[in-house]
């Protein structure tokens, strides 16, 4: 397994810390919305890559946050004239909503900041036993000068970043780079007592603090959007770094943005989507199998035309599915022929295919052309009288190849006794040439969404 580490620019040989062991931190939402398409990129993507090297054998502890404590948290809640806890419970209960219907997995631990306010006053007081951060009135910085270290990640030395910040050195700050570990309490904000007096924490301690509480001082894997490279991620190095004095994460893991037709996604421009908002046009695993169409690290344009190409390539997987399915429950039981032997021995190799793509960084985009190859060596040998066997093993593998990415969840629902009969009625008029009963039927059988297909094995249906 190679992995592109964003700590050295290239890729790398994954070599877990602990053998058959991988510890991994992914950067969670801040609940104070719905989060949007976006967010899904890395909540989807390093869910698939949970789901292989659970695959591969390794146990895997994976911990995704929730920050339930901001200014954004704060300031609306205060317009909503609801806590704080509050507005944070409605919108993890909708997070999970909303990733239940993308087939994200829950992590192992989602630790809310909330919940290791004492955890974090511990490592703050531990960096300025250190000399690394420094009291200013009820506030708590850290000092980016005494961590030589700093900037390691993006790639930028602490004078360049300087050079590049649109920040001014305040009254309390020393340097323009120095950042919050502890806010003191503003008018109208919630506050925890701390040595510094009442106040919050700052965003980047929660992840250091929970990261270490839950895997360890040094973990493998770091992972999250691009945007979170600076300044998150890096401050997170510093903090601890600093405390621990060994490295934080193994190897950091990152994916690129997304555009919306084309430009970037702001509120400002109106091309701003919720996953709730796309969900009220277009079942969710579509967007799953969008997000996974391109490499992680790629920059992906988001668009409603190429949400219905996504569509339309998840139907051929179910299609595909569902006639593997009938075949079996209606192939004659035969001895194998040569041509379903060379078959049989084929299907391995997709395996293998898929396998090569997922072990090369993740690369998703070419894992799905596996699966699609797979599906039109399916449609071809559908016609040659192969026996139930076969067509069992072809559906074992299409099976484990898009469970592994998270796709083909849905199970085909059992007709009602109504449209069974209604299709039983149909075959009959067929048989007595009462073609225009026939269609009627399936035309009424269209309008409830069920769509009939006519093969020399019989009648197949689909809903759409």
């Amino acid at each position: 397994m190679k992995l592109y580490n964003t700590m050295t620019k290239r890729k790398e040989e994954f070599i877990p810390l602990h053998e058959g062991e991988v510890r991994m931190y992914s950067c969670g939402p801040t609940v104070y919305d719905y989060f949007h398409i976006g967010n899904a990129r890395p909540f989807i993507i390093f869910d698939v890559f949970r789901r292989y090297m659970e695959y591969k054998g390794y146990k895997v502890t994976f911990v995704q946050n929730f920050t339930d404590i901001d200014d954004k948290m704060i300031q609306r809640a205060n317009e909503e004239e609801i806590t704080v806890k509050e507005l944070a419970d409605r919108f993890i209960e909708e997070y999970f909503k909303d990733a239940d219907g993308l087939y994200i997995r829950r992590a192992d631990y989602h630790p809310k900041a909330t919940e290791h306010i004492d955890d974090m006053i511990a490592f703050i007081q531990k960096l300025i036993e250190k000399g690394l951060a420094y009291q200013a009135g009820n506030d708590v910085y850290f000092d980016t000068n005494a961590f030589k270290d700093y900037g390691k990640l993006s790639g930028q030395s602490l004078e360049d970043l300087e050079i590049g910040a649109r920040i001014e050195i305040g009254k309390a700050k020393r340097n323009p780079m120095d950042f919050a570990l502890w806010k003191g309490q503003k008018p109208g904000e919630p506050a925890w007592d701390s040595p510094w007096g009442p106040g919050r924490p700052g965003w980047h301690i929660e992840c250091s603090v929970m990261a270490n509480k839950y895997l360890g001082e040094t973990i493998d894997i770091h992972s999250g959007g691009q945007d979170l490279i600076f300044p998150h991620h890096e401050n997170e190095i510093a903090q601890s770094e600093g405390v621990n004095e060994k490295p934080f994460a193994r190897y950091w893991l990152h994916n690129g943005y997304i555009n919306i037709d084309n430009r970037k996604m702001s509120k400002s421009l109106g091309n701003f989507f919720t996953i709730r908002d796309i969900s009220a046009e277009f079942d969710l695993e579509v967007v799953r199998l969008f997000m996974l169409s391109s490499h992680y690290r790629n920059p992906i344009n988001f668009s409603r035309e190429l949400l219905e190409q996504a569509e339309a390539a998840l139907e051929r997987l179910y299609n595909a599915r569902d006639n593997l399915e009938y075949l079996i429950s209606n192939a004659e039981d035969k001895a194998p022929s040569d041509e379903e032997r060379e078959f049989l021995e084929k299907l391995p190799e997709f395996t293998a295919d898929f396998e090569r793509a997922m072990e090369d960084d993740i690369n998703t985009a070419d894992a799905l052309g596996v699966i699609f190859e797979l599906v039109r060596e399916i449609n071809t040998s559908a016609d040659k009288g192969l026996s139930a066997n076969a067509h069992q093993a072809s559906l074992e593998t299409l099976n484990k190849l898009t469970g592994l990415l998270g796709l083909l969840n849905k199970q085909k629902g059992k007709l009602d006794e109504e449209i069974e009969a209604l299709i039983q009625e149909r075959e009959k008029a067929r048989a007595e040439k009462n073609w225009a009963l026939a269609d009627k039927i399936r035309d009424d059988l269209k309008k409830e969404g069920i769509i009939l297909e006519d093969t020399p094995q019989g009648v197949r249906w689909k809903r759409v």
